[in-house]
């Protein structure tokens, strides 16, 4: 059992096959995996129950570590066990080969939950909450689209903490992703009131103001630092022109701090920082393009920290996270390749042992754009 699944997390169903997967065309021409009405049961694709995948099944286990230290140093940070240049595990950015089958990674979505729901930043809800309340049309029950979802996790940590009536649009490139995160949605607000879902298959990044009409809300999760500058103005755009809060959580920072240190820990943060910036990536500077963009449309920004705080508890989570971070300064600089190997030979020799801690630096941000019809 994972530690997301001690702490009382949805567990992430096992992969549903083709023939489980409901399939309805959505308002848009998007396509639709599941829609499940607030008070109605989940239903659970077959084969379902014991089956959850772990990070065991994906890269072995912890014990087994630094012995397979060599074989990890082309992963890419922050997707889990699979990902190349200009994806991550929770969406699809940018369109590729029509039949190349769907690359996702829930066992990766599922070991972060936990430490994701402990590290976002809580004083960001009751402004939030404030400006949910005074809505118009909030009688209604609150419209919150969720961007590039993956399993579900941000609804199942936010829904839970408003109140009222709500229906979330989730949205993703990953089909069974999509599927995960509607069969474990939550099913009530904070005061009781039912939850509905919705799934939309497609392309964040190439959002358009109309994806998001009468939205009242859009939230986002470790979205912001894969998106180029034009896609973080088109994002911005679309929720200005909606009117509505944005909650974009889990931004890399660029900054990590791990003890005991090491001497090779800034180069291989520097490495990584640059691997982040490839092809036009953001990376640690989306935060900052962001809240930019959001004042020059005039919202007002609010931005709190979120930092991962990995120890013994979170050492499967620390261990994958070790492989991506290292990996992806490799790729960005070959030749750290042989001091490397024994940098991440050493860690998780570490990490494995429990005594290694690590602090991931995230940003959080609440953008409040002007309401539509220009009342503050």
């Amino acid at each position: 059992m994972t530690d997301t699944m001690k702490s009382g997390t949805a567990a992430i169903p096992a992969q549903p096959g083709p023939a489980e997967a409901e399939s309805v065309r959505g308002s848009e021409g998007e396509e639709e995996s599941v829609r499940r009405k607030g008070n109605g049961e989940h239903r659970m694709p077959a084969g379902v129950g014991g089956g959850e995948g772990t990070a065991e099944s994906a890269a072995g286990p912890v014990g087994s570590a630094a012995a397979a230290a060599d074989s990890v140093l082309s992963a890419v940070a922050g997707a889990g066990p699979v990902g190349r240049p200009g994806e991550r595990a929770t969406v699809r950015l940018r369109a590729g080969d029509p039949e190349e089958p769907p690359r996702y990674a829930p066992e990766w979505l599922q070991l972060r939950e936990g430490p994701d729901a402990a590290a976002r930043a809580q004083d960001l809800l009751d402004p939030l909450r404030i400006r949910l309340a005074n809505q118009p049309g909030r009688a209604g029950g609150l419209a919150v689209h969720d961007l590039g979802c993956g399993t579900g996790s941000m609804g199942r940590w936010l829904a839970p903490r408003l109140d009222g009536a709500q229906h979330w649009v989730l949205h993703d490139r990953d089909p069974y992703l999509l599927h995960f995160a509607a069969v474990a949605s939550p099913r009530s607000a904070a005061d009781g009131s039912p939850v509905s879902v919705e799934t939309r298959r497609g392309d964040v990044a190439r959002l358009t103001p109309d994806a998001l009409s009468g939205a009242s809300l859009v939230t986002a999760s470790a979205l912001l630092d894969v998106l180029t500058r034009d896609e973080v103005f088109a994002l911005v755009d679309a929720c200005a022109g909606a009117g509505c809060p944005a909650l974009l959580t889990l931004s890399v920072a660029g900054r990590v701090e791990l003890a005991p240190g090491h001497p090779l820990d800034a180069e291989i943060a520097e490495a990584f920082n640059a691997h982040q910036r490839r092809a036009g990536l953001l990376g640690p500077d989306a935060v900052t393009v962001a809240c930019e963009a959001f004042a020059a449309r005039g919202a007002s920004v609010r931005v709190h920290p979120s930092p991962w705080r990995l120890g013994p508890d979170q050492a499967a989570l620390t261990e994958q996270w070790l492989r991506g971070w290292v990996g992806a300064a490799v790729e960005q600089r070959p030749d750290l390749r042989e001091r490397a190997e024994r940098y991440l030979h050493d860690r998780l020799a570490a990490c494995a042992a429990g005594a290694l801690r690590v602090v991931v630096h995230h940003s959080d941000l609440l953008a409040l754009p002007r309401p539509a019809g220009g009342t503050s």
